[in-house]
């Protein structure tokens, strides 16, 4: 007869867990309102152990799911003593520097786990909001100098209490939202998803026991440490440093030690904190630490608390980093793929079979809004974009996947945009701009096309990677630059890679435009017949085929 504990059914619980976790992603994916949700998969799901540590994650944003365990601990602080926590109980928060992780459009949702009366696990979810008020539409502004401008926080506050919803919590929620149908609609498709990953986990403990879900769970983590760590083994040891020129003038530098027990990755001598909205949190910065840190060690079986046990990471408050209360923090986002992509550089000429060059490297969050011309309706377009992938030894870039950091996302269909929006897709192609030459080339970005509907509508932009390009590695080219372009009806022109509530009226048009990733190795090495196979795909012109490949067409 098999023990309750034995291996095989450890494995069974263990993998139920995952399954849970991506029905929780189902389930909210198939009732949320909003297409940043429904299309894009702006969001993540997750489960914790009673301590608030990842036991297991859904799909979705991988930095998404970096963010639950942070915040469930965060909860356990908060609400630490008897009773504070209950069978039947739903937390909301969205506050960066009170669990919420990310920034305030960012919505996360978790829901007590309970086992004869013992809290035994958590299910949590987070997803981005279209509108939670603040001063611009859409929650976002480059304007913004304390998070007060930037939208209602909800510093860990029960949503629903044994069950029953608080409806005074609800109100407020909605009340400070431009947009209250969709973000009611949204959060009760987060509530659905806790709801039905609970269920799941109490039919595991109720059939297993307890002891023996308890014990899966540590199981899987120490499984989680043994990987990573026998992968640490296998990097190079010692000390890495770099420093990189940002767009905005600023350096930010990384020191990363690897030893036999620790990666640490040593990022305390960075600017201090931003006047304007692009910091994050010193929480943030440790989700992006773990992605690439996973990335790094064992980057095909699912992120859980040991996979992250070897890994140090030291901030200074006070500094971009790691900003200090109530710096404003709306474009996190642009922040923590600089230090995604900042440890990847650092690390990628010493493990080269793992790191590829760099890519597009931004989210290229692009937030166009207005009235609706044929709802009258608020609407706001919330689009993260796709962009080039660098190359590596033998292999091209992708081109037109999202970044790194934003992980396992979507483009949201025409058909979507133009029904739901104020505003028609004209065009959608490959971006052919020059950049990401080498023996192996980057993959293209893309070029996308919003033509508006009405009068008095907005864009709100954060591009990073504009300036300072996608880097190369072993003599290959640069890449090309994020930035997005207003066509007006007048005939000008105006390119941007930040910009916040510009003023956009009927038939402009706003043209994104996406980097290619860097190139690897000489051009001159490139297989003749690839390049060939460029120009005749409008990839690249004869001439620049001539003069950079060496290959006369």
């Amino acid at each position: 007869m098999r023990k309750a504990n034995d291996p095989i059914t450890l494995e069974i619980i263990q993998n139920s867990l995952q399954a849970t976790a991506d029905e929780m992603f189902a389930a909210m994916r198939k009732t949320a309102m909003s297409s940043i949700i429904y299309e894009v998969l702006d969001m993540g799901t997750g489960i914790t152990d009673a301590k608030g540590r990842i036991a297991s994650s859904g799909a979705g944003i991988p930095a998404f799911v970096g963010v639950l365990d942070k915040t469930v601990q965060a909860l356990l602080l908060k609400f630490s003593q008897p009773g504070d926590v209950a069978p039947g109980d739903v937390f909301i928060t969205n506050d960066p520097y009170r669990g919420g992780v990310t920034h305030l459009n960012d919505l996360v949702l978790a829901m007590p786990v309970f086992a004869g009366g013992e809290l035994i696990a958590w299910t949590a979810n987070i997803a981005h909001n279209s509108d939670v008020g603040g001063m611009a539409p859409g929650s976002l502004s480059g304007e913004a100098t304390e998070i007060f401008q930037e939208g209602l926080r909800l510093p860990g506050v029960k949503l629903v209490r044994g069950g029953e919803t608080d409806e005074a919590v609800m109100d407020i929620i909605t009340v400070n939202s431009r947009m209250p149908d969709f973000l009611l609609g949204d959060v009760w498709a987060a509530v659905a998803s806790v709801r039905i990953g609970a269920r799941r986990l109490e039919e595991l403990a109720e059939k297993y026991g307890a002891d023996t879900f308890r014990a899966a769970m540590d199981s899987f983590s120490d499984f989680g440490e043994a990987a990573a760590r026998a992968e640490l083994a296998k990097l190079p040891k010692g000390t890495f440093v770099l420093s990189e020129e940002q767009d905005d003038g600023r350096i930010f530098n990384v020191r990363i030690t690897i030893t036999d027990d620790e990666f640490t990755v040593d990022l305390r001598d960075n600017p201090d904190q931003d006047s304007g909205p692009t910091n994050t949190s010193r929480d943030g910065t440790m989700v992006c630490a773990q992605m690439v840190f996973k990335s790094l060690t064992d980057p095909d079986s699912p992120a859980n608390d040991g996979s992250f046990r070897p890994l140090n990471v030291l901030t200074r408050e006070g500094s971009v980093f790691h900003a200090r209360e109530p710096a404003a923090i709306g474009f996190y986002f642009e922040t923590e793929v600089r230090v995604y992509d900042l440890i990847w550089r650092c690390m990628a000429p010493h493990v080269p079979e793992r790191l590829p060059a760099g890519h597009f490297s931004s989210i290229c969050g692009t937030f166009v809004g207005g009235i609706h011309p044929d709802t009258g309706r608020q609407y706001t377009i919330i689009e993260p974009q796709l962009g080039g992938w660098g190359a590596w030894e033998g292999r091209d870039g992708n081109s037109c996947i999202f970044s790194g950091f934003h992980g396992e996302t979507y483009n949201t269909p025409a058909e979507i945009s133009e029904s739901r929006n104020g505003l028609f897709v004209d065009r959608m192609e490959l971006n052919t701009e020059p950049g990401g030459d080498g023996e192996f080339t980057g993959g293209r970005g893309l070029r996308l096309e919003y033509r508006i509907r009405t009068n008095n509508g907005f864009l709100t932009a954060g591009y990073t990677r504009s300036r300072i390009k996608p880097w190369a590695l072993e003599g290959g080219a640069e890449g090309s630059g994020n930035y997005v372009e207003v066509l007006k009806t007048d005939g000008s022109q105006e390119k941007y890679s930040f910009v916040s509530g510009l003023p956009v009226n009927t038939d402009d048009v706003i043209r994104i435009v996406t980097a290619s990733g860097g190139g690897y190795g000489d051009p001159k090495e490139r297989d003749p017949d690839r390049v060939k196979e460029d120009v005749a795909n409008g990839l690249l012109s004869s001439e620049r085929a001539a003069a950079v490949y060496g290959v006369s067409i």
